[in-house]
C-alpha cells in the first residue's frame, strides 16, 4: 500500500501500526488475558488447552509456545502485551529484551551496564551497526520457516503473477449516502410493519434508493455513524473510532440483536485508512473488536432491503456525538478530505462509497422532547449539496438551537460531504436522489445520494 512507513528500513525492529495490531489482535488479547491469576494458572496447566481458547493462527500459537518474542512480534505481537507472557514465566523486562538480541543473558546485561546499545551503524538498513542482520530465532521459528517456505514461494510466485496480469489502479470514491439511522425504522422491518400506513411513506421513499444501488453497488462502504452507548460507555469515549476487524456482529441494545447479517469488514483498506489519516494528524481510535447497533444497520437496510447476507463489505467509523465536546462540522469537514486523500492512495481498484448517517432534527429529551424543524432540515440539506464548506462552520449552538439536542449527529454527515470530489476541485456531484419525511417515531428522516461526476 502507497503508505509513508520510513520505519521499514529501520533494522532489527518492528514497528507495531495499525496493520500489525489487525493481524495481532487475537495474539494481544491472549497476552492481556494472563493479567488475571486465575488465567496465569490455567494456562501453565495446561498450555495447549488454554490457547485453544483463543482464535490465533497456529503460527502466533507456535511462537507462544516456543516463547521467541521477535516470532511473536512478525505475528503482530506487540511488546508491551507479550511482556504479559514474559511476566507469566516470570522473567524482567531485561530478559524479555535480552532474549531477542541472541546475545546470553549475561552479555546484554554487560552491554546495558556499558551504556547500552549504540545507534551508531543502526539507524538504516545496510549499515555497518551490530543490530544489522536477520533476527535471532528460536529453533522452532526455523523449523516452522523451513515447513512453509515451499507454500510461501508458491504463494509469492502467484501474487506477482496476479499483481502483472490484473487491473492496475487505485481505491475511488464514486457516491455519498446519507441517512438518518432511527432504531424505530429497524424495529418496523424486524416486526414486518413496512406497510402499515404510519410507515409506508417512509419506506416508499427509500425504494428509488434501493434501485440506485443495485445498478451501483460498491465494493466498499466507510459508513459513519455513532455508537449509542452500545461499545463505548463512559469509561472510555472516542472521538474518532475505526472499526479494522474482519467481521462486526450485530449489537444487543437491550432488546436482543437485531435479525440483520453480520457485517464484514475490509481490514486491510481499514487499516490503511487509519494510517494515513493520522499521518495526516487526524487522531484515530483503532477498534479490532466491535458490534454494530441500529446507527450502522438500519442504513443498510434502508438501501439494501433484507438480504441474507450484505452485499459488500464496510468500514464502520464512530464519531462521539454524545457526550460534549463533540467534533465540530469544519474538523468532520475536513476529516472527510483526509478519508478521500487515504482512500484514493489505496493500490486496489476498489469501488467505495462513503455514508454519513444520523439526524435530522430531534430532541430526545427533556421537556423540548419531540422537537422538529423541517424548514431547517430542508435549509440543511440545500447547503449540504451546494455549500457544504459554508455549512461546515455552523457552530454547535445551531445545532442544538434549531435541530435538537441529538440533532446535532448531522456533523456526521459532513464527513461524508467532505470525502466528495468537487471539495478538492473537481466537479459537482449529481444528486441522485432526495427525500425527506417526518417523523419516524421521534426523528425528521433526511435521505440525500451524490454521485461523484467523472
Amino acid at each position: 500500500m502507497s503508505l509513508d512507513k520510513p520505519y521499514l528500513d529501520v533494522p532489527g525492529t518492528t514497528i507495531f501500526d495499525a496493520d500489525q495490531s489487525r493481524k495481532g489482535y487475537w495474539l494481544n488479547q491472549f497476552c492481556m488475558s494472563l493479567m488475571k491469576a486465575e488465567n496465569r494458572a490455567r494456562f501453565k496447566a495446561d498450555e495447549d488447552a488454554y490457547l485453544a481458547e483463543w482464535p490465533m493462527t497456529d503460527e502466533q500459537k507456535a511462537a507462544v509456545r516456543a516463547r521467541d518474542l521477535n516470532w511473536a512480534m512478525k505475528t503482530g505481537g506487540n511488546i508491551y502485551f507479550l511482556s504479559k507472557l514474559g511476566a507469566t514465566d516470570g522473567l524482567s523486562f531485561q530478559q524479555m529484551a535480552g532474549s531477542m538480541t541472541g546475545m546470553s543473558e549475561q552479555q546484554y546485561r554487560d552491554m546495558m551496564v556499558a551504556g547500552g546499545r549504540s545507534p551508531e551503524g543502526n539507524r538504516v538498513v545496510g549499515e555497518g551497526g551490530d543490530a544489522q542482520g536477520a533476527m535471532s530465532q528460536s529453533a522452532a521459528w526455523k523449523a516452522w520457516e523451513e515447513k512453509t517456505q515451499k507454500d510461501l514461494s508458491a504463494a509469492v510466485q502467484q501474487a506477482q503473477a496476479a499483481t502483472e496480469s490484473g487491473a492496475k489502479g487505485r481505491a475511488r470514491i464514486s457516491a455519498s449516502v446519507y441517512s438518518s439511522h432511527v432504531p424505530a425504522i429497524g424495529a418496523a422491518i424486524d416486526h414486518g410493519k413496512t406497510a402499515e400506513p404510519y410507515w409506508a411513506p417512509l419506506f416508499k421513499g427509500f425504494e428509488p434508493s434501493k434501485q440506485w444501488m443495485k445498478e451501483h453497488t460498491p465494493d466498499v462502504i466507510f459508513l459513519v455513524y455513532n455508537d449509542h452507548a452500545t461499545n463505548f460507555d463512559l469509561s472510555v469515549i472516542p472521538t474518532f473510532a475505526i472499526g479494522t476487524a474482519a467481521e462486526f456482529e450485530p449489537a444487543d441494545e437491550g432488546y436482543g440483536p437485531r435479525p440483520v447479517p453480520k457485517v464484514m469488514g475490509h481490514p486491510r483498506l481499514a487499516s490503511h485508512i487509519a494510517q494515513s489519516v493520522i499521518q495526516q494528524d487526524f487522531d484515530l481510535t483503532i477498534v479490532n473488536d466491535l458490534k454494530v447497533d441500529h446507527g450502522l444497520t438500519v442504513p443498510m437496510n434502508l438501501m439494501f432491503g433484507s438480504p441474507a447476507q450484505w452485499p459488500c463489505r464496510v468500514i464502520p467509523f464512530h464519531v462521539n456525538v454524545v457526550q460534549y465536546p463533540v467534533p465540530s462540522g469544519a474538523r468532520c469537514f475536513a476529516l472527510g478530505q483526509a478519508i478521500r486523500r487515504a482512500i484514493e492512495s489505496y493500490d486496489e481498484p476498489l469501488n467505495v462509497q462513503i455514508w454519513g448517517t444520523g439526524g435530522m432534527s430531534h430532541q430526545l429529551q427533556g421537556p423540548r422532547a419531540g422537537l422538529i424543524n423541517a424548514d431547517w432540515d430542508n435549509r440543511f440539506l440545500d447547503r449540504l449539496i451546494a455549500d457544504p464548506k459554508g455549512l461546515s462552520t455552523m457552530p454547535h449552538i445551531d445545532y442544538v438551537r434549531e435541530a435538537g439536542s441529538e440533532g446535532i449527529e448531522l456533523v456526521m454527515w459532513l464527513i461524508a460531504r467532505g470525502a466528495m470530489a468537487d471539495v478538492a476541485g473537481g466537479p459537482a456531484p449529481k444528486v441522485a436522489h432526495r427525500f425527506f419525511h417526518v417523523p419516524a417515531s421521534n426523528t425528521a428522516v433526511g435521505h440525500l445520494i451524490l454521485e461523484n461526476k467523472g
